[in-house]
């Protein structure tokens, strides 16, 4: 990393977050309440300060704050229009369009934590002809998106995973087999999620399911089963504690692609197994384990593996491609190359 950092140090680096409603720092990841693009943005920057000077521009934003992840400044901020050394925005390719023409020289990614909707099919040309980089959080997100631009106007793409801390690891924390948590907000599949408990609890009459709402969206979920116990929005130490005390992560829901999903590869960090629909979004890649998953929409498959984790807690572990460190090294490889004169980058090459 020193090596890496010596070649492009100081380099400075914009995050451009036009998404967010409001301002958000590294103290919300203590309070909880945030989502999992945010929280990866705080953690990111946090791990690249030691080696570039990054600013987050976030929409929303109506003061300067210094925070562990750097200085956070307005998106109307003026200094976003002085010189940078690389741009990264966060899922909104119109506004990577936008400060290109701005910024005609300096190399700029669009990291994009979603799957585009139809609507957007003109943002691969439109990203080519700028000679903006899209960045994915998974090999599925990639090719997913790949497909849906089709090989004559892809842009250049590149996959660096989301980040889960260095630290989270299984610890001694007693597991309660009649404790089953859902981590996410309620438009991801919640309502089917309820579904599949009920059907549960038929043969496991204790059997409970938490629910960690990050409380950012508001979603009709139909009936709430016997058994729910909502525990609202948690900071995210809160959550990992919640993590720990699981059977499982119990996420066997059909309608909502991940292109990531943060929660299961920190479920595994921690030894807590996930149960996830199969071959949905990025699930498969995320949580290689064919064990951890099933059919979503089959209740008997899935009382199969909830009987089995009962009798035999399942051992799972974190992928070491999806730590921090390996995550802040991909971004420093990234700006490196974007960065380094021509020659550097014909020897990094070579």
């Amino acid at each position: 990393m020193n090596q890496i950092s010596s070649l492009i140090s100081p380099a400075r680096i914009a995050i451009v977050d036009p998404c967010c409603a409001a301002g958000y720092a590294s103290q919300d990841l203590e309070k909880g309440g945030l989502g999992g693009t945010e929280a990866t943005i705080l953690r990111v920057a946090s791990a690249l300060r030691a080696h570039v000077d990054v600013t987050v521009y976030q929409n929303g934003r109506t003061e300067q704050q210094v925070s562990r992840a750097g200085p956070l400044r307005s998106l109307n901020d003026r200094r976003l229009e002085a010189r940078q050394d690389a741009i990264v925005v966060i899922n909104r390719w119109k506004v990577a369009l936008k400060l290109r023409k701005q910024h005609r020289d300096t190399p700029i990614f669009l990291w994009l934590h979603v799957y585009p909707g139809r609507h957007n099919r003109k943002m691969g040309a439109a990203l080519k002809a700028a000679d903006v980089t899209v960045i994915c959080v998974s090999r599925t997100h990639a090719e997913d998106l790949r497909h849906f631009l089709g090989p004559d106007n892809t842009p250049n793409i590149q996959v660096i995973y989301n980040p889960i801390d260095d630290n989270l690891r299984p610890d001694e924390t007693t597991r309660n087999p009649d404790r089953l948590l859902f981590a996410s907000s309620p438009h991801k599949g919640l309502a089917e999620v309820f579904c599949q408990f009920r059907t549960l609890r038929q043969h496991f009459p204790d059997l409970t399911l938490c629910v960690a709402d990050p409380g950012y969206l508001n979603w009709e979920t139909g009936p709430v089963p016997e058994g729910v116990v909502f525990l609202g929005s948690l900071s995210h130490a809160a959550l990992i504690r919640q993590m720990r005390r699981a059977l499982c992560l119990f996420y066997p829901q059909t309608s909502f692609a991940e292109t990531f999903g943060l929660v299961l590869a920190e479920a595994n960090a921690v030894g807590t197994p996930v149960l996830v629909q199969e071959d949905l979004g990025a699930n498969a890649e995320i949580v290689a384990d064919p064990r951890q998953r099933v059919d979503g929409q089959d209740p008997d498959q899935i009382l199969a593996r909830i009987r089995a984790w009962r009798r035999a807690p399942m051992q799972v572990c974190a992928n070491p491609e999806f730590r921090l460190s390996a995550v802040a090294d991909a971004w420093i490889q990234v700006f490196k190359h974007a960065t380094a004169p021509q020659k550097q980058m014909s020897e990094v090459s070579q």
